[in-house]
């Protein structure tokens, strides 16, 4: 009986939360996680507006099928009617539709717009998707770049979470306008992080873009949500949000830490990651099965 009450008012505590972390899915939560971007704000919007018109269409529908049962039943219209076309009803039943299709089209079009990209962003993000990691370059400053993988379950700290922490997290400033350009150099990925309201498809030879504005600091958590391959479930994203002094500290250790793109030097390796020095083999990626889980090897010639 203890458990049974506790496992209920943990669900009512996630169901009624009002403040909650904006960085990941919460136990028995509904509804979208919160907002930590401008765009993100608008698409909480349209998802409310969105549900009282279908609230107030579902409502409509059910009161008109009661109505109508009870009555044209056999008992109350023993001879129902032979009137098989109405002008008004059917002018009506295709008409109200657009006009609702209409009011729908108009928010969501401009959240669209709003979303595709902004005007003189204050940085730039290149996202690169690979089978199974991300990398990301900084062009704008020192154009360094780095491979992020998810940390295997028996190397995690205290803290990180279980397949959704990486061994190097995005760092970005907080309340800048950033520019996200994506691409992949194998099969489709998808950069999703659900609190910036980001969703986009990284396509090889293409380059899709969007943009954010973190709103407030913290570590923000995505997943690729485009399947990808056999390790689709472990290129989880990692980002983290500091302020603009504090970034600018990570920038000046990032630039000596990692390798810049213009050096056309391959990027530094996690420590979890083993080094193939093998000259002849550019890129070498294999894949052990572990007892708790698929961990990643990617071993690079050249170094």
């Amino acid at each position: 009986m203890t458990v049974r009450l506790a496992a209920l008012a943990a669900f009512f505590s996630g169901l009624f939360a009002v403040s909650a972390y904006a960085s990941e899915p919460i136990n028995w939560r509904l509804g979208l996680q919160e907002a930590a971007t401008p765009t993100m704000e608008r698409i909480d919007s349209l998802h409310d507006f969105m549900t009282i018109i279908m609230a107030v269409i579902t409502l409509f529908v059910t009161v008109l099928l009661i109505y109508t049962m009870w009555r044209f039943s056999e008992k109350r219209n023993p001879t129902p009617s032979t009137t098989t076309h109405h002008t008004g009803l059917e002018v009506a039943w295709t008409m109200i539709p657009v006009f609702i299709l209409i009011i729908i089209a108009v928010p969501s079009f401009k959240l669209l717009y709003f979303a595709d990209r902004t005007v003189e962003p204050d940085m730039t993000l290149k996202i690169i998707g690979h089978q199974w990691y991300w990398s990301y370059e900084y062009p704008d400053h020192g154009n360094f770049t780095f491979d992020a993988n998810m940390i295997p379950e028996d190397e995690l700290k205290p803290g990180q979470k279980r397949l959704m922490d990486t061994d190097y997290r995005v760092v970005l400033p907080v309340g800048k306008k950033i520019q996200l350009l994506m691409t992949s150099d194998d099969v489709l990925h998808n950069w999703g992080v659900p609190s910036f309201g980001v969703k986009l498809d990284t396509v090889p030879g293409r380059l899709n873009e969007t943009w954010v504005q973190i709103n407030k600091p913290g570590v923000y958590y995505g997943v690729c949500s485009e399947l990808c391959g056999v390790n689709h479930a472990y290129m989880p994203i990692a980002i983290e949000a500091v302020s603009e002094a504090d970034f600018k500290k990570w920038v000046t250790k990032a630039q000596t830490e990692f390798a810049s793109v213009d050096d056309g030097v391959a990027p530094k390796l996690a420590a979890t990651e083993k080094v193939d020095e093998d000259a002849t083999a550019s890129v070498n990626a294999s894949f052990a099965i572990t007892s708790n889980g698929i961990r990643l090897a990617q071993s690079k010639a050249g170094q």
